[in-house]
């Protein structure tokens, strides 16, 4: 799928969780809600990383597009190093390394443990991140005619702002880990989720996704998971532009509804 469908696809992934919480009695604090909604719509670009025409190389100028490039690179290797006889010879790294559950739980973890152990200073860099993501997402006609500098200005003063209000007493730093030190170990968890709905997304299109790397099946390691053929459509189409990404919002919308026990 393309970045807008992803991005939309993270927030109402993590407005659903923010239902299912509710409905289990741990409630999210509202900032938490929102916060995570933003982080996951950011974190679902993330996989993209190995590819340079992707919105995420875009994001941070030449920091990115050089990242992308190294990415795909290293994805490239580990995909030569780990193929079974069934997995085709590729020349690129694109939907490969970034694209599995794997690195999906790594950088989620990351995450976490660099909020807890960075602090304040760590929060504000991942939060900066991923609401530059979020804006190149969800705003993207508005991002695309911005010039850069703006959206990192936007995406720095949310992340400052969001930041002191989470840091408020019972506004969420330490919602689902309420343990002393862990305060901000959830912030990993839309990230994951991010990843992951990427990884879904991107399932459904024609050429699939090797989410489940590196677990074998058959004579594929890189296996390109996704529905039967018939079922799937090609990135940028009227499937994804017209059925999926309002589907995503009417589906974020209920999950937000059902976040605040409206419904």
């Amino acid at each position: 799928m393309m970045g807008p469908a992803h991005s939309l696809s993270g927030a109402a992934a993590w407005l659903g969780v923010g239902a299912a919480a509710a409905a289990a009695g741990h409630e999210m604090p509202w900032p938490v809600l929102v916060v995570g909604a933003l982080i996951c719509a950011g974190a679902a670009l993330a996989p993209d990383l190995d590819h340079k025409a992707a919105t995420i190389s875009r994001a941070f100028g030449p920091i990115s597009r050089g990242l992308c490039e190294m990415i795909d690179k290293i994805s490239h290797s580990v995909y030569k190093a780990t193929r079974k006889p069934g997995d085709p010879r590729r020349t690129g790294g694109h939907r490969t390394l970034t694209h599995t559950w794997v690195w999906a739980v790594l950088i989620g973890a990351g995450a976490s443990v660099l909020a807890m152990v960075g602090g304040r200073w760590a929060v504000l860099g991942i939060l900066f991140v991923h609401m530059v993501l979020a804006v190149e997402g969800l705003l993207w006609r508005a991002a695309r005619v911005s010039s850069d500098v703006l959206v990192w200005l936007l995406g720095a003063t949310s992340a400052w702002i969001l930041a002191d209000i989470l840091n408020k007493p019972g506004n969420g730093a330490d919602w689902l880990f309420t343990a002393p030190g862990q305060e901000y170990l959830w912030l990993g968890l839309p990230i994951v989720l991010g990843a992951l709905v990427h990884d879904i997304g991107d399932a459904l299109t024609v050429s699939g996704c090797p989410i489940l790397w590196p677990i074998p099946i058959g004579r594929k390691r890189w296996y390109p998971l996704g529905p039967p053929k018939g079922m799937r459509f090609r990135a940028g189409s009227w499937v994804e532009l017209k059925v999926l990404m309002p589907v995503f919002m009417v589906l974020g919308g209920v999950g937000g509804l059902g976040a605040f026990g409206i419904i």
